[in-house]
């Protein structure tokens, strides 16, 4: 799963450090087992660390050794950020496991599953997979460019195949760490009926024209708005048909439980 910038709290973190090689080995092949039994950080020493660029709230390990994990807040926002063990460099989270594309230090307000009003999404501008008249609705936020949307992707079409009265609706959320992402967002809504098809070249590495006068900009910041103003920061996220929010990777299969965790 990739996240996308957290808005004022990110602004803070622009400068990005990156570690020096003696410090982040040495940190990481000398602490064996628990480290902190040789590491320790408090709360209040934290805050004079990063004096500046927010209010730590919470300090813990990290799940990468040599770090620690801090929950920071600032202007009534809530973030993660890592300090190393020399505590001389600090990196905005959350991060992610390759392997899983599961993310760790998510804000706890975050972290808890959350609901969402489902009437209030707009079905406009999707790309439609499935039953476009299915009585079930489901809806994925994607980037074009984020390689764990593309596997959602081929789990979403399998989908399909199992739950013939679903209907996904596939809203455009672009990151901006994926620079091109904005205008294949456009491209692919401006493709109309031809849109699932522009977006199954997008995920198989097809290149798409650039966008033009009829690929509309609007729909796409719209999807952002909308996205950010329910707390949805990162792709792929799905929002099943009771409104949970469900970010992350997930099978067809895990998704089928899910649709029908509440049948009788």
């Amino acid at each position: 799963m990739e996240l996308s910038t957290y808005g004022v709290f990110a602004a803070a973190l622009f400068v990005i450090f990156i570690f020096a090689p003696a410090a982040g080995a040495e940190s990481q092949n000398s602490c064996v087992g628990d480290c902190a039994k040789c590491h320790s950080l408090t709360p209040t020493e934290a805050k004079t660390i990063i004096k500046g660029l927010g209010d730590v709230k919470n300090v813990k390990m990290s799940p990468v050794k040599g770090l620690w994990e801090l929950t920071l807040e600032r202007n009534g926002r809530e973030g993660i950020a890592y300090l190393d063990f020399s505590k001389k460099y600090i990196l905005p989270g959350p991060i992610f496991d390759l392997a899983t594309g599961n993310r760790h230090g998510t804000p706890p307000s975050r972290n808890q599953a959350r609901k969402t009003d489902v009437s209030k999404i707009p079905l406009s501008d999707s790309v439609i997979l499935g039953n476009p008249n299915g009585k079930k609705k489901m809806f994925v936020f994607t980037d074009p460019d984020c390689p764990f949307c593309r596997k959602m992707h081929e789990e979403l079409k399998r989908l399909t195949t199992m739950e013939p009265d679903l209907a996904i609706y596939v809203k455009m959320y672009p990151l901006n760490i994926h620079p091109k992402a904005y205008g294949k967002a456009r491209v692919i809504l401006g493709a109309g009926a031809n849109a699932p098809k522009m977006l199954d070249k997008a995920f198989s590495g097809e290149p798409l024209p650039e966008p033009g006068p009829s690929d509309p900009a609007g729909p796409v910041d719209e999807s952002i708005r909308f996205a950010e103003s329910i707390g949805i920061y990162s792709t792929p996220t799905l929002v099943l048909p009771d409104g949970t929010i469900a970010p992350g990777v997930m099978d067809s299969e895990t998704i089928r439980i899910l649709l029908h965790k509440d049948d009788r």
